[in-house]
């Protein structure tokens, strides 16, 4: 009699999930890099010139071209380029005069925190609301919601975040202008976490954390409405799909309450693919805020991203795409973490 073969242990499957997880996020940071890499080379933006100034002479700017090791063949660059951003080196900005890496280390909190206020609202409000439009499937309620849902596509950002600033802080006084908070109590609280809303909590300074919440409120909200409209519309359509289903036409002829049959047998069926939803909702914000930041004078990444287009400074831009671009990749690979911990079945 043969011995039985045994099949992979829980622990050799479960290592295999990991390493091919940190192999697919490896791969797409690299193409992530490839892809700054050559649009760094391709833009009609000379970075030379930007380093050296347009009245160095040919010497100048031929020795700061060397220096900057633009003379090697592309691959070359590339390798170079590779190493030095696993080595935590950017580049040195031209607009700052300080290390790239260090200056997005202090403006990304700053987009880091509106933006997750925002997916707050967007998911506070998107949920419910998309529900609420599929059981009221056709009726004005499902017509209205649907319609606010759209503003959120249609609707530029930077006429929004104009008409917010001229109607809620202009007009009616209820939240603080642009800038993240009063200007006397700009540098009061040291950064900890650089999210300025917890670090005045934690250094005891309640009247720098309501002038960072009056501050942050509005601009917040708009990248919330934006949020909303995504995560609504894609509610609403994962609901409608699982209420035309057997189990929820037999639960109701069961007599189960019309409110657990909503929330717990329907809604639990549609959150997984919903926290993908949410996912991609919340990395869009986070690369998605150069508009609002520019328009309310925000100090994160997209405001720092604008100013350093303007003056042609590439290492800036690169740094920023890059960061922008990676934080999306991790969003997107813990959502589908999330995804195989919340169903099974995804697992085989």
């Amino acid at each position: 009699m043969k011995p039985q073969r045994r099949g992979p242990s829980a622990w050799s499957r479960h290592l295999r999930s990991v390493l091919g997880f940190a192999v697919i996020l490896a791969l797409t940071f690299l193409g992530l890099l490839a892809i700054t890499f050559f649009i760094g080379r391709i833009i009609p933006i000379d970075p030379v010139l930007a380093v050296a100034g347009d009245r160095a002479t040919n010497a100048q700017y031929e020795a700061a071209r060397i220096a900057m090791g633009l003379d090697q063949p592309l691959p070359l660059q590339f390798i170079a380029y590779v190493g030095d951003v696993f080595s935590g080196d950017l580049g040195r900005s031209v607009s700052t005069n300080r290390e790239v890496a260090t200056d997005l280390i202090r403006v990304f909190p700053a987009t880091l925190e509106m933006a997750t206020i925002g997916i707050i609202i967007g998911v506070l409000l998107g949920v419910p609301l998309g529900v609420l439009a599929a059981i009221k499937r056709g009726k004005i309620t499902d017509q209205l919601i649907r319609v606010f849902a759209l503003l959120g596509y249609s609707v530029p950002a930077f006429w929004l975040g104009l008409v917010g600033l001229a109607l809620f802080y202009a007009g009616l006084g209820w939240v603080a202008g642009p800038g993240r908070v009063d200007i006397y109590f700009e540098g009061l609280v040291d950064p900890v976490t650089g999210l300025l809303l917890v670090d005045s909590l934690l250094a005891g300074e309640p009247e720098v954390f309501f002038s960072a919440l009056s501050h942050i409120i509005l601009p917040a909200t708009i990248l919330g409405f934006f949020s909303l409209a995504y995560i609504a519309r894609m509610t609403r359509s994962f609901m409608l799909d699982q209420l035309g289903q057997e189990y929820v036409t037999t639960a109701r002829v069961k007599g189960v309450s019309e409110w657990r049959v909503i929330w717990v047998h329907a809604f639990g069926t549609i959150r997984v693919p919903l926290i993908t939803v949410i996912g991609l909702s919340y990395a869009a914000l986070l690369e998605g805020s150069v508009m609002i930041e520019t328009v309310f004078s925000w100090p994160g990444i997209g405001n720092y991203l604008t100013t350093a287009l303007f003056n042609a400074d590439m290492n800036a831009v690169l740094g920023a795409t890059l960061v922008i671009g990676a934080v999306f990749i991790v969003i997107n690979k813990l959502s589908d973490v999330l995804y195989r911990v919340l169903d099974p079945r995804s697992r085989s």
